[in-house]
C-alpha cells in the first residue's frame, strides 16, 4: 500500500529557512516522478506544483527557482523541500506527491499526479 509522510513544517520569520521531509513507502521509489505542491495563490482548492524530480532531472515552478531545492534520498525513500529566503506569501500548506502512473520527465502538472501526503503547514511572517 502506497503511504506518505510528510513533516517539517512550522513557522518562521520573513528570510528564514525550513526544510520539509516526505517518507514514502509501498513503491520501488526510485523509479518514479515525485513533486511538491501547494495551493494557487488565490484559488485555494487548485493545487500547483512547485517542484518535481526524478532520478536524472529536476524542475521548479518560477516563483521558488533559487529559493527552494528538491531532493531526494533513495535509500531513506525520502523526499525533501529545502526552502530559503522565505517570503510571508510562501505561507501555504505543502504537499508531497508521487506520480506513479506516469513515465515522462519531471513535470508540474498536477493531473499526473496521483498519490498525496497529508500536508504540513508553513508559517511565515513578515
Amino acid at each position: 500500500q502506497v503511504h506518505l509522510a510528510e513533516s517539517g513544517g512550522g513557522s518562521v520569520h520573513a528570510g528564514g529557512s525550513l526544510k520539509l521531509s516526505c517518507v514514502f513507502s509501498g513503491f520501488p521509489f526510485a523509479d518514479y516522478c515525485l513533486g511538491w505542491f501547494r495551493p494557487v495563490p488565490g484559488m485555494e482548492r487548485e493545487l500547483g506544483a512547485i517542484a518535481g524530480i526524478d532520478d536524472d532531472s529536476i524542475t521548479y515552478a518560477d516563483s521558488v527557482k533559487g529559493r527552494f531545492t528538491i531532493s531526494k534520498d533513495n535509500r531513506k525513500t525520502t523526499l525533501y523541500l529545502q526552502m530559503d529566503s522565505l517570503k510571508p506569501d510562501d505561507t501555504a500548506m505543502y504537499y508531497c506527491a508521487a506520480a506513479l502512473d506516469y513515465e515522462g520527465p519531471p513535470t508540474l502538472a498536477r493531473a499526473e499526479y496521483n498519490y498525496w501526503g497529508q500536508g504540513n503547514q508553513v508559517n511565515v511572517s513578515s
